[in-house]
């Protein structure tokens, strides 16, 4: 059949199983706005307040649901405005398709109006991307770029189309999705090798980042723990994968990560990493890192084996392949001396109230824990409420902590939440925000209010740029050099302006109050909760220190 560029973009994503998609209409994207006006019963289309915005939205909606986001803009500016959230993707390997308009063919490198190539900036943040100025390309570039983006190590593809292709008619006809290529898969002699590691270890201790997420491997890697009586740690991009009353679960790893996990992992003679990159601001110092133990990593991206950390045994797989093959072989060994000294640092932890108001950071994440259920997802933006959030959010599920773990984006927060509740609606989401992030992205207010989002979004409000200051403060002698903007923002006012509710609270039980009506609503609610600016996130080790430079209290 004979169709238009607009309407094979149409088709195609029917033919992903797309039916929802996030963005903002354009001068250069007009064609294919006027063409979902003939498929708005078949392809929802989510409009936000700024195209970033629609990217975090985009995103969101990929690691809630585990499929590809889908993120529409135009050229110049509106492609340009994709950039951080199509990095914040990149970074933390989410699956999304980033497609954009250009100008027409005959007025590319000519300095048209709103002309850019996005190709070229973008090419360091994607997978791959394509610059599509043939009709005849259109079909198979958009079926490739939903395959590549699910493949392997998942991320983020930009095709950008020209406006002349949009409207030229070509013929077409549906396809089946493309195969996604086939994961990496450990070799069985590979594999032999390290479950006789693992059962001759004293002290071993399993962290996993990520990619045990993405392989979908939760149950794989509990099962595996349990056989083997292994202690785990897990880097942010893995909270949830591993109950949070598991008692093989030892907490956060890294910076702002818990006392047994660090000292775990210092103490080790063996560390097997699943689907981790061994980040800076998990091994701070990477020379010293895990100092005494061999260290395994098995991980699906070449490039991650020895990039950060040199490792002794690497295997390239898919982590829940090289699990499943590990189970039948590791044993049950006796290690109690181990795990009575793990017991011991578990005991062990940083403060959690400094200041003198009468709020606290973990009374109310641990607030919003006992008044949701298992089922409910949490999204943070960046900075100190993001740490506190990860510290006490008692996670059940994998799917159930969205943040950005990789680029760090402030700004984050509110757009991920809009596409978790679009493609979760039956589900609770949960915004934990600080003012200084939310400053950066409260106008998608208007996008939770026009589509009726019953997020529920904690500001955590100490009137600075919190995490900075924290900074600051302990290593720069309280030289507040523009963490301490002043504003004066109502965000109760705000938030009713906008046509939400808002509420604030002082004190716990304002808080626990306010929550529990926020929950009754059924369109978007703020509740400004007012916390002290000596708050500190704790424990916390410094950049390039070891876990003997770090700071309980």
């Amino acid at each position: 059949m004979k169709l238009t560029g607009s309407e094979i973009v149409a088709e195609v994503l029917l033919e992903q199983r797309v039916d929802t998609v996030f963005g903002y209409p354009g001068g250069t994207i007009l064609n294919i706005y006027d063409t979902l006006y003939s498929y708005q019963d078949k392809i929802k289309h989510i409009l936000t307040s700024h195209e970033q915005h629609a990217a975090h939205a985009a995103d969101g909606y990929a690691r809630a649901t585990g499929k590809t986001g889908v993120v529409f803009a135009t050229s110049g500016p509106g492609a340009t405005n994709l950039v951080t959230g199509i990095a914040t993707a990149f970074m933390d390997s989410i699956p999304m398709v980033a497609i954009t308009c250009n100008v027409p063919d005959s007025l590319i490198g000519r300095d048209a109006f709103q002309e850019i190539c996005i190709t070229g900036v973008t090419m360091p943040i994607t997978k791959h991307n394509y610059f599509v100025n043939k009709v005849e390309d259109l079909a198979d570039v958009l079926r490739n770029a939903f395959r590549i983006a699910q493949s392997g190590r998942k991320g983020p593809v930009l095709v950008d189309i020209t406006k002349d292709v949009t409207a030229a008619v070509y013929e077409f006809e549906n396809q089946e999705p493309l195969p996604v290529t086939e994961m990496p898969k450990a070799d069985i002699a590979d594999i032999e090798r390290v479950a006789e590691l693992i059962n001759k270890a004293q002290r071993p201790i399993v962290y996993f980042g990520g990619g045990v997420s993405a392989s979908c491997a939760s149950q794989q890697l509990a099962e595996f723990l349990q056989k083997a009586d292994l202690p785990g740690t897990y880097t942010m991009m893995a909270a949830g994968v591993l109950s949070y009353d598991d008692k093989k679960n030892l907490g956060l790893i890294g910076m702002h990560g818990s006392v047994a996990s660090n000292k775990a992992v210092d103490k080790a003679d063996l560390v097997l990493a699943l689907g981790t990159r061994f980040s800076d601001r998990v091994a701070l110092n990477m020379k010293k890192f895990a100092k005494d133990a061999m260290i395994v990593q098995i991980d699906i991206d070449r490039s991650e084996i020895n990039k950060n950390v040199q490792v002794d045994l690497s295997i390239v797989s898919d982590v829940k392949d090289a699990l499943n093959k590990l189970i039948p072989l590791v044993e049950k060994v006796d290690r109690s001396e181990w795990i009575d000294k793990i017991r011991e640092w578990k005991k062990v932890r940083g403060d959690k109230t400094e200041g003198n108001a009468k709020l606290h950071p973990y009374e109310i994440v641990t607030g919003a824990c006992e008044l949701t259920d298992k089922e409910t997802i949490y999204v943070t933006d960046v900075g100190q409420h993001q740490m506190w959030a990860a510290q006490y959010l008692k996670h059940q599920n994998t799917r159930c902590f969205l943040t950005s773990g990789g680029l760090g984006t402030m700004g984050f927060g509110y757009g991920a939440a809009i596409g978790a509740q679009i493609g979760c609606p039956q589900k609770r989401v949960i915004h934990f925000t600080g003012d200084g992030s939310f400053h950066m992205n409260l106008a998608e207010a208007c996008t939770a209010v026009s589509n009726k989002l019953p997020i529920i979004t904690v500001i955590m409000n100490n009137s600075v740029l919190g995490m900075v200051y924290q900074w600051q403060t302990t290593f720069y002698n309280k030289r507040y050099s523009s963490t301490t903007p002043e504003r004066q923002t109502d965000f109760v006012k705000v938030i009713e302006a906008f046509g939400g509710k808002g509420y604030r609270a002082t004190t716990p039980e304002e808080f626990e109050a306010a929550f529990t009506e926020a929950l009754k609503a059924d369109g978007p609610v703020w509740i400004d909760c007012v916390i002290s600016r000596q708050e500190r996130v704790l424990p916390m080790i410094p950049n390039g220190g070891t876990v003997n430079d770090m700071i309980v209290g």
